[in-house]
């Protein structure tokens, strides 16, 4: 049997703890009549391993023998570990536990999960979290602990434990021995009880740096330009999850100086900046981004940035911000770069506005990065491209992924920005206020790369998969 084969549903993965699993090298088969069925390492004595487990776990016990290599890729895969320091603590796979909920917190940021999502359906409950991007299932709960375990989360986010017909939403402000951060929570009542997710913030900006975001050097140097300059809005678009937050907070970061006053509207708080005024968007009060920004105009600001523009409110505040002198940091949700003027028009801002006050547009996107240790190449089949797209030059061969131990087998291991970046000048500004949708060839005229283009480049270096840059190629 192949590992391909081999799926471990999570209620079973439970039946072991990860230190059981790793110390007798087994993981669970199923269960029937009482008997608990394991695979186990082929270089075990079966005999004695049997027993010794049925004193454990207290019932008979059925081995199947794989190879040491497919049982050391499976506990990587269902019972991995953090990569670092320290090693995780065994978690309680019961929700009723009053540890459970500080160890899956501890556990998702020691696997550099960005969101934990808590979630019941009519015959089950699960905890999955997502990493690198992507959903992974990590704990099946009793139905009966769930309600205990959602109002926990809500007590510590100060939301109304009786309210369970609308969303709520709250913060927690977590704090262990070692760590101490932020967590948006987020409650949607569902067709069969609550749905919670956590968001975990990083609070420390300090390894954040414009140089080490992904762009690559010409577009580094046509984004400072439009940093530099003294007003104006600089954009930032894409979509969620892709990395916009960071990279603001990279450019505030890279302009926070005493000489300078720097206000921020933002929802939510994600890094806490030291030298610069943030505020927590409050809508159920009425602090929203249109009104927070009406209050930075009296300030006395010389950088502003909103969270997100997502009214034409806001867009005009944001309009007229940048009109009276000040530079604007913002983001919004858009598919390229060059679209952003379309969005911002559908907005009801004039042309003539967009021209006169856009001074840099951006857009980018997160791809995965194929791990180091266990990435290998392979012939590049053309029919890998999606059909109309035509490479930017030929490739013989591309990586893929492999998988290891490093990166849990999933054959990725970090994620770099992909970036678009356009920098808007007099003759591009003429082309705003005649609604000028196709600029292509003014923009290869002065060397400004697409999303597909700088995607490509990462997957020509080897950096990553067809799969990750396919849905780019489309925009081409």
């Amino acid at each position: 049997m192949s590992m391909e084969e081999i799926n471990v549903p999570a209620h079973l993965i439970h039946l072991l703890s990860r230190e059981q699993a790793w110390h007798y090298r087994i993981l669970p088969k199923g269960e029937a009549n009482g008997t608990l069925d394991f695979y186990c390492d082929s270089e075990a004595d079966s005999y004695s391993l049997s027993s010794e487990l049925e004193v454990v776990l207290g019932k008979d016990i059925s081995l199947m023998a794989l190879q040491e290599s497919e049982i050391t890729r499976l506990l990587s895969t269902y019972y991995f570990k953090e990569q670092g320091k320290r090693e995780l603590k065994p978690i309680s796979y019961s929700a009723a536990d009053s540890d459970f909920l500080d160890s899956l917190i501890t556990e998702a940021k020691g696997l550099k999960s960005s969101d934990i999502h808590i979630e019941t359906y009519e015959k089950k409950c699960r905890v999955r979290v997502r990493i690198d991007g992507m959903m992974v299932e990590r704990y099946v709960l009793d139905k009966a602990d769930y309600p205990a375990l959602i109002n926990k989360i809500k007590i510590m986010a100060n939301l109304d434990i009786a309210e369970k017909r609308l969303p709520q939403d709250g913060r927690i402000h977590y704090k262990n021995a070692e760590d101490k951060f932020d967590i948006r929570v987020s409650v949607l009542p569902t067709l069969h009880g609550e749905k919670v997710v956590l968001r975990l913030l990083n609070n420390s900006a300090a390894n954040i740096e414009l140089t080490k975001v992904g762009l690559s050097g010409f577009d580094l140097d046509n984004y400072l330009q439009g940093v530099k300059r003294p007003n104006g809005i600089l954009l930032i678009s894409g979509p969620t999850g892709s990395g916009k937050t960071t990279t603001l907070y990279a450019t505030l970061k890279h302009l926070n100086k005493e000489t300078r006053n720097i206000l921020t509207i933002e929802d939510p708080i994600e890094y806490t900046l030291e030298g610069i005024n943030q505020v927590q968007l409050k809508e159920s009060i009425g602090l929203t981004f249109a009104s927070a920004l009406r209050t930075f105009l009296r300030q006395d600001p010389d950088v502003i940035m909103v969270g997100e523009i997502r009214d034409p409110e806001t867009a005009n505040m944001a309009i007229r911000a940048a009109l009276t002198g000040h530079l604007v940091l913002s983001t919004i949700h858009t598919n390229s770069a060059w679209g952003t003027v379309s969005r911002l028009m559908d907005m009801g801002i004039p042309g003539f506005l967009v021209a006169n006050t856009l001074n840099t547009s951006v857009a980018q996107r997160l791809v995965r990065l194929l791990c180091p240790h266990c990435k290998c190449s392979e012939p590049l089949n053309e029919g890998a491209y999606p059909k109309q797209f035509k490479p930017f030059f030929k490739l013989s061969s591309h990586n893929v992924a492999k998988g290891c131990q490093e990166c849990f087998y999933t054959g990725y291991k970090g994620r770099k920005a992909v970036y678009e970046v356009i920098p808007v000048d007099q003759e591009l500004s003429i082309e705003i206020k005649k609604g000028n949708s196709y600029v292509d060839p003014l923009l290869k005229e002065r060397g400004i790369k697409t999303l597909a283009e700088n995607a490509f480049e990462l997957f020509a270096a080897g950096e990553t998969s067809i799969d990750e840059i396919y849905p780019l190629l489309f925009s081409y």
